[in-house]
């Protein structure tokens, strides 16, 4: 199986080494596209002023622009590492095992808004740029240049399902030709046994579920097998073939839930 994920805003400093764009995944297919929002990046990046207002960077978080004018030299790490926040944290990568941890590489991939899709285990520097972002240097939207890249990819060829977890905004950078993917929605029941959409958490439930697929160690050829492990996971999981739609009923955040985690600590 294969799992899209988002990136985010936020991203963990340091590395070693030099960023080696041609070891990225498909880099037969995006590494022309790679390389001119790097180009457009790098043009908007030296202009402080513009970069700020264009990036939507505050006054405390404007050192990162410096990121973007040294993307070969200031280091790399796995894009699993790099990305933090919500999806990240609840992820916690740092604290898998071996072999948990080669499952990620082996079937996560993140959408990047400068790189596109890429491995989790592709090494990469820290950067700051969205998926709504305007570059002037690029001449086009963001979004009409990835759309347009990864049309080259060969989605068919993932082995398995595809799960589609990125937001609506980095989902539109690679859109999943017809039938190719289900895409994850997270939602919550409440106290009167309805199910509605799940805001606060639904980052949060997506790393959980990305974890306890890598520690299971889950081979997931489509989804009858895929309800049928969360199933076996604890997990209450339902399918839409007709919306390719895959909902996660999840009470995490209520009182006495656990976590993967928190089950992992016993």
């Amino acid at each position: 199986m294969l799992l899209l994920l988002p990136p985010s805003e936020t991203k963990r400093s340091g590395g070693t080494g030099v960023f080696d764009p041609s070891r990225l995944r498909f880099a037969d297919e995006l590494d022309e596209s790679r390389s001119r929002v790097r180009s457009a990046l790098e043009a908007l990046s030296a202009d402080e002023e513009s970069a700020a207002k264009a990036l939507k960077l505050g006054v405390k978080n404007r050192g990162e622009l410096g990121h973007n004018l040294r993307l070969g030299d200031s280091g790399v790490l796995p894009a699993i590492e790099r990305y933090t926040g919500v999806l990240y944290d609840a992820l916690d990568v740092a604290t898998l095992d071996e072999r948990s941890r080669a499952w990620l590489d082996d079937h996560v991939a993140v959408q990047s808004a400068l790189f596109g899709i890429i491995g989790a285990g592709d090494e990469i520097p820290a950067y700051r740029l969205s998926a709504s972002s305007r570059l002037p240097a690029l001449g086009v939207p963001l979004k009409r240049l990835w759309a347009g890249a990864h049309s080259d990819v060969a989605w068919s060829d993932a082995p398995g399902i595809v799960l589609d977890l990125r937001s609506q905004d980095y989902g539109a950078l690679a859109p999943l030709p017809a039938g190719a993917g289900w895409f994850v929605h997270v939602a919550q029941r409440s106290d009167d046994g309805e199910v509605r959409a799940l805001n606060h958490f639904n980052k949060a439930a997506k790393g959980d579920l990305v974890r306890r697929l890598a520690q299971s160690q889950a081979a997931i050829d489509d989804v009858d097998a895929l309800l049928q492990w969360g199933e076996g996971a604890g997990l209450e999981l339902h399918a839409d073939p007709d919306d390719r739609l895959l909902t996660l009923v999840t009470d995490l955040g209520a009182p006495g839930r656990a976590t993967s985690r928190e089950t992992d600590a016993g």
